[in-house]
């Protein structure tokens, strides 16, 4: 017998009840994008490699991109974010454009990088973007989607926060120590690993970029400064508009917080789980250089994105997934006999073209069974057509959660089940 054939490493099947999981996730991304009137784009999953070479960073750009050569000899490569396709695309049409965008996506992402708990190869991601506003209340307004949407899908204050720094503030407060402005963006890489490597190989990468001892030992101190946003005229206005937002329960300060892209240029921001046992949910922030890195004109930018893949498993570790059925249609209707098939069939379209999805059975089974196969895929209600019923133009349905089961004229079955569906949505 043949062995079957491995998924390629880093990649995940979404069975019905994954990919279950995942619509879910779609759809309240969609919901709190909607809400705050964001619209929805997309882009190519193929770029041209120099896209990204612009400003995303030489470790995104030469190790985890999948990179190859087309057969027309140009180098492209799958596309490991959106943001650089984002500020491609507003390049484009940038005098056609009226500003600001308030634009968001959800597509699949490739990085080559080593599989292991919470990151793959492939995943799916969240992003969400305003584009053409250079204020600190645009920048909340990200965060207040961020939290808006944490909260929708179940995450408590105590369960997850959103952090915050502001990469202007740490700049002025690095050079107070004598750091110099070609040494930052080593600094920068340094800050974000503050929390990924022990005392002693953090301080040994300090001293490879060229940190001394004092300078260390000031940037450890800057770093537990939890009062330091105080100093930032932009974080103040940052934070008295996520208390206007009403989320200042889910965003606070974290001088740690500084994001390893190049392109970041303003206030950036992380999602974690308190608990910390994984790693960051999601990040984001101001980037208002990378429509000009691209060939457009200078525009202000800040957004976030999220992928599906720490979200989901952090959601399921704490029990915030929904009991989601893997079929999308709530009405069975079940097969009285061989002799039933065309009248169930025919019974089945008729409540389809009424607006219900309906599953059939094909196949003659005792009803129990009928009954466990629609429980086990969801449907909330099975049909049952049979000779009595079919004698005097009824139908019989019950809700499969203890209902009891009750018949009403063919005509009206429809209507009857749906606004069964409806009060046990409400309940």
């Amino acid at each position: 017998m043949a062995e079957i054939v491995r998924p390629v490493k880093g990649t995940q099947d979404y069975y019905p009840e994954e990919m279950a999981v995942r619509s879910w996730l779609y759809g309240r991304m969609r919901a709190v994008s909607e809400a705050f009137g964001y619209q929805e784009y997309d882009g190519p999953f193929l770029e041209r490699l120099e896209l990204y070479a612009a400003k995303s960073g030489e470790e995104l750009v030469e190790k985890q991109s999948y990179v190859f050569e087309d057969r027309g000899g140009e180098r492209v490569t799958l596309r490991p974010e959106l943001t650089p396709t984002l500020a491609r695309m507003v390049a484009a049409r940038q005098k056609q454009m009226a500003f600001p965008l308030r634009w968001w996506s959800f597509g699949p992402f490739w990085r080559y990088e080593r599989p292991q708990k919470g990151r793959s190869r492939e995943f799916f991601q969240w992003n969400i973007d305003l584009i053409g506003d250079d204020s600190p209340e645009g920048d909340a307004e990200l965060a207040a989607i961020a939290a808006s949407f944490l909260r929708s899908v179940g995450l408590r204050p105590d369960e997850s926060q959103i952090l915050v720094n502001n990469r202007p503030l740490m700049q002025r407060e690095l050079e107070a120590l004598g750091i110099a402005a070609k040494q930052l963006g080593g600094v920068y890489r340094l800050i974000d690993r503050r929390d990924k490597l022990d005392v002693a190989k953090w301080e040994a990468m300090g001293k490879v970029i060229g940190l001394d001892k004092g300078q260390l030992a000031g940037l450890s101190q800057l770093l537990s400064d939890i009062e330091l946003w105080k100093k930032s005229d932009s974080l103040k206005r940052f934070f008295d508009a996520i208390d206007a937002y009403g989320v200042n329960d889910m965003v606070r300060y974290a001088p740690t917080i500084i994001r390893g892209l190049d392109y970041y240029t303003g206030t950036v921001f992380e999602a974690w789980d308190t608990a910390g046992d994984f790693r960051s949910i999601f990040g984001g922030g101001r980037y208002d250089d990378l429509v000009n890195a691209v060939g457009g004109d200078p525009v202000p930018a800040v957004g976030f994105a999220v992928g599906n893949v720490v979200l989901t498993l952090l959601l399921e570790k704490l029990g915030h997934v929904p009991a989601l059925g893997s079929t999308p249609a709530p009405v069975y209707v079940t097969l009285f006999d061989a002799d039933s098939l065309t009248a169930s069939l025919t019974l089945a379209s008729e409540l389809r073209v009424a607006g219900l999805n309906v599953t059939s059975h094909l196949s003659p089974d005792k009803l129990q069974k009928q009954f466990k196969q629609a429980d086990r895929l969801g449907a909330k209600i099975v049909v049952i057509l049979g000779p009595e019923e079919a004698a005097q133009g009824q139908v019989s349905f019950k809700e499969l959660a203890g209902g009891e089961q009750q018949s009403v004229a063919r005509g009206q079955a429809a209507a009857a089940i749906g606004r069964l569906l409806e009060s046990a949505q409400g309940t």
